[in-house]
């Protein structure tokens, strides 16, 4: 099966190029809030968040400091809820979005605590309409602290009360449009599409241990956090059809578009760094015996 794929460069908060109730399956793993990673990528997009930044960082009391942090936190997220209020409109009904996030923990001004992200997704695609199901914890083994001296375990170490938890899980949270997608009786995509017990009693837990592999990563990949393309492949097979339409809003280096190639999926991908485009090309040029058109725009 042929299949075709679309690239845009462009901001995925506005997808004009993309009908209403034209994609099957969203799946992404977008900038993370509060992750200081991503903190450039915010302040570029959005000229509140530098503002409140900048005061942030010239605010004298720690009350003043969290408080400003906290109005960040909230505003990066009304900059993704955009995005998700896009993915609403062009999923079919039925369609389901797959949304791969990590919580936040930070010290700012000298007071640390956690931004969940998971929970401020959740609570912005519900009001969009989205119905949350249950959702997995992806459990990242690179993730886990290793004991070499100060800051290996956040806190105070062996002596309580004041040590924390580490965060070595992040969440794909699992989203759906509508009701459940309808299908004529014996339909044979459903059939070509099929996993086999295995997969299923795996995949449809709701804890993934997935090496993330980052010491393989590319500088590219390092700098968009990409996930392994274990994750997306999953979840394309568990919740699309062979002939389906996937998105990847924040498409980054790729990754959701290559495993949409291999699963014979045609897939539309977004992403507003150009300068990631050889390594999107690189990805691609990986796959091998299938029939595919790669369209580019931007």
């Amino acid at each position: 099966m042929k299949t075709l794929h679309k690239i845009f460069f462009s901001d995925a908060r506005r997808m004009e190029q993309l009908e209403d109730g034209s994609v099957h399956l969203v799946v992404t793993s977008p900038p993370y809030p509060m992750i200081e990673l991503w903190d450039s990528f915010f302040r570029r997009v959005d000229r509140g968040i530098e503002r409140l930044w900048r005061r942030m960082e010239q605010a004298e009391t720690l009350r003043e400091k969290t408080g400003l942090a906290l109005q960040v936190y909230e505003r990066m997220h009304r900059f993704l809820a955009e995005v998700w209020r896009e993915v609403y409109r062009v999923l079919v009904d039925g369609g389901i979005a797959c949304i791969n996030i990590g919580d936040a923990a930070r010290n700012i001004g000298g007071f640390f605590r956690v931004y969940p992200n998971h929970a401020k997704v959740i609570e912005h695609c519900e009001k969009i309409g989205f119905t949350t199901l249950p959702y997995i914890l992806w459990k990242k083994p690179t993730n886990k602290p290793k004991y070499k001296g100060k800051g290996a375990f956040l806190g105070s170490g062996f002596l309580p009360p004041n040590a924390y938890i580490t965060l070595d899980c992040e969440y794909i949270l699992i989203f759906r449009k509508g009701a459940p997608r309808k299908f004529k009786p014996k339909d044979r995509r459903r059939y070509l599409s099929s996993y086999t017990k295995r997969e299923r009693d795996r995949w449809f837990t709701q804890i993934w241990e997935i090496p993330g592999a980052r010491q393989k990563l590319s500088q590219a990949e390092r700098r968009t956090a990409a996930f392994p393309e274990e994750v997306p492949r999953r979840l394309i097979r568990m919740f699309s059809l062979v002939g389906d339409w996937i998105l990847d809003p924040f498409l980054g280096t790729g990754t959701t578009v290559k495993a949409a190639i291999e699963l014979e999926r045609n897939s539309i991908g977004y992403e507003v760094d150009q300068t990631l485009k050889p390594v999107i090309q690189e990805k691609i040029s990986r796959v091998k015996g299938k029939d595919f058109e790669v369209v580019w725009e931007g």
